[in-house]
């Protein structure tokens, strides 16, 4: 018979060999990676993660590179660039923007906080100050912006991802300003309208603010160099076939600002840019992720064995006190199936449009999407519990609140030390993408218990609704954990494949409202519901055969998902 402690123990391993993998990778040929803070001018404590090649030294001073991430991401974000930035010899400052991570809120203070970050890149003995460039990718190339601006003699080159110069949040670039600058922008972009003014990425060689940019008079020629960069005035264009979050993920994005920064910065190792090898941090930090998810369910199965929380562990039918249980079937199960599926997904844009306009960031609600992902929650559990009286009924069982609180605790706890634990050994989170787990700091903590019922209310209403219509003890494993996977995630699985298909199709998403921001924005987040509900749909399936009951696992998803969304999320107000 297995331990009940396997699955835990396997969860561990996974941990530490994607964590050693990813550890490696990102110290390839040398490179030390510096958890760093620092005071801004307004005395706002800014983060960073500092890549520090080896021929970088007092005595010899490397190129340096000022890389920031986009609207609520992160400094790991851009671990691609600044793994391969650092492997040329380039010393690498890849920062939390204001109000992300662990900067101080709020966000968008203080030019996003690239001013801050470029002046402590140059005060680095070891940097090279008359080589230094800056890449930033999204709002992230908005932050570099800014620190252009504020310096316009302090840095080299530059290179925006998926970003642009003018509204709304940039000076208007002209054909001096900003120096040496080449933009990636893919054909697919989710924000063409709302950075360069056309309907299409694709579209975008036709902006006449992109021509004011480069001084043409016509449609800019991709791949092709305009302007000196002598004079600082080199202009470039690269259109790539992606989307906007895949352009901190991809090889051909890293690929061009690798070539870039090699023909406007000096100094550094030279490589071609196709020598990449990035790709295998982020798959250490998703077998780390995988692991974490196992060592989350093998805890609670292992802490099932203790005799205080004895009276959680599903009664063995032979026993008797174990009830019938049936769930939803023929017609009724196709019917539960589907609301279950698409509600969620059809309640998707308005919920956020609900939660932009009436729940602003304030000192009691700080983070801007958490509030709309929060208004989507409370839709969504007064329609299960609205739906509730339809599910088949279950008897309930006495006890099993407080064993249940005890266990969701411990279990998330011990996830949270594992994290802890990797980030001190091997500087790393759990992630892989846009779908990161981090820690969380004293501020993120705080806000953590002000969103934390309101999130757990929700699994508990959602997964009690969810467990009484497909769950019984005598479902086949494989496809009870199917059934509530798709159940929770199929209609954000159609809902991005008919917005992708749409936006491959015609090169624009599916846009009704006047806001050129909103759908994009809200599509490239509803992403990160897949696997964040799919992860929510094991833990609940597992607990729930080991149990009989929805309450641990929604208490643990509860925590869960409160943890990721606010430790991930921008915090817009200061406090």
């Amino acid at each position: 018979m297995r331990s009940r402690w396997s699955l835990a123990i396997a969860g561990l391993v996974l941990i530490v060999a994607g964590g050693l993998l990813a550890h490696l990778t990102q110290t390839s040929g040398g490179i030390r990676i510096e958890d760093v803070r620092f005071k801004g001018a307004g005395g706002n404590t800014m983060s960073a993660l500092l890549y520090i090649p080896p021929n970088a030294t007092a005595k010899t001073p490397a190129p340096g590179i000022l890389a920031v991430h986009g609207y609520i991401n992160s400094r790991e974000t851009q671990d691609g660039f600044a793994i391969e930035f650092a492997r040329r010899g380039y010393v690498v400052l890849a920062l939390d923007q204001t109000g992300h991570g662990y900067s101080d809120p709020p966000a968008f203070a203080n030019g996003f906080g690239g001013p801050d970050g470029l002046a402590h890149l140059r005060s680095l003995d070891i940097v090279d100050k008359a080589n230094i460039g800056l890449e930033g990718h999204s709002m992230g190339g908005w932050t570099i912006l800014a620190a252009a601006a504020a310096m316009p003699n302090d840095y080299k080159s530059i290179v925006l991802e998926g970003s642009s110069t003018g509204k709304p949040f940039a000076a208007e670039g002209t054909t001096s300003w900003p120096r040496n600058l080449a933009l990636v922008y893919a054909k697919y972009e989710e924000f063409p309208m709302l950075m360069w003014g056309v309907e299409r990425g694709q579209d975008v060689a036709q902006s006449q603010k992109l021509w004011a940019l480069f001084g043409t008079q016509g449609p800019v020629e991709s791949g092709k160099v305009y302007g000196d960069a002598a004079q600082g005035t080199a202009r470039v264009l690269y259109t790539p076939s992606m989307t906007h979050p895949a352009e901190h993920i991809s090889h051909e994005a890293i690929g061009y600002s690798l070539d870039w920064f090699g023909k406007t910065l000096q100094g550094g190792t030279p490589r071609p840019a196709s020598d990449q090898i990035w790709f295998a941090k982020e798959i250490g930090t998703l077998i780390a992720l995988i692991g974490f998810v196992a060592l989350l369910i093998g805890v609670f199965d292992g802490l099932l064995e203790m005799p205080v929380f004895s009276h959680l562990r599903l009664p063995e039918p032979a026993d008797g006190t174990m009830p019938a249980q049936v769930a939803a079937s023929g017609g009724r199960w196709k019917a539960a199936f589907i609301l279950s599926a698409f509600i969620p997904a059809l309640t998707y844009y308005p919920a956020f449009a609900l939660g932009g306009a009436l729940v602003t960031p304030s000192a009691w609600l700080p983070q801007g999407v958490t509030n709309q992902i929060l208004v989507w929650a409370v839709i969504n559990g007064l329609i299960a519990l609205a739906l509730m009286p339809f599910a088949p009924k279950r008897a309930r069982r006495a006890g099993l609140i407080g064993p249940s609180i005890l266990i969701a605790l411990v279990t998330v706890i011990v996830g949270y030390a594992a994290l802890w634990l990797a980030d001190l050994a091997f500087k790393i989170d759990f992630r892989f993408w846009i779908v990161a787990l981090k820690l969380m700091n004293a501020k993120q903590f705080l806000i953590f218990l002000i969103y934390l019922v309101p999130f757990t209310a929700f699994f508990i209403v959602a997964l009690h609704v969810l467990h009484r219509n497909f769950s019984t003890v005598g479902a086949g494993r494989g496809a009870l954990y199917l059934t509530n996977i798709l159940a929770l995630t199929l209609g954000f699985i159609v809902l991005l494949a008919l917005q992708y298909g749409i936006l491959w199709l015609t090169g624009a998403l599916f846009n009704p409202l006047p806001d050129p921001g909103f759908v994009p924005l809200s599509t490239i987040i509803a992403i990160q519901f897949v696997p964040l509900l799919a992860i929510a749909a094991v833990i609940a399936t597992f607990t729930w055969r080991r149990t009989g009951s929805s309450l641990p696992g929604a208490l643990i998803c509860g925590i869960f998902v409160t943890w990721y969304v606010v430790a991930g999320t921008a915090t817009q107000a200061a406090f």
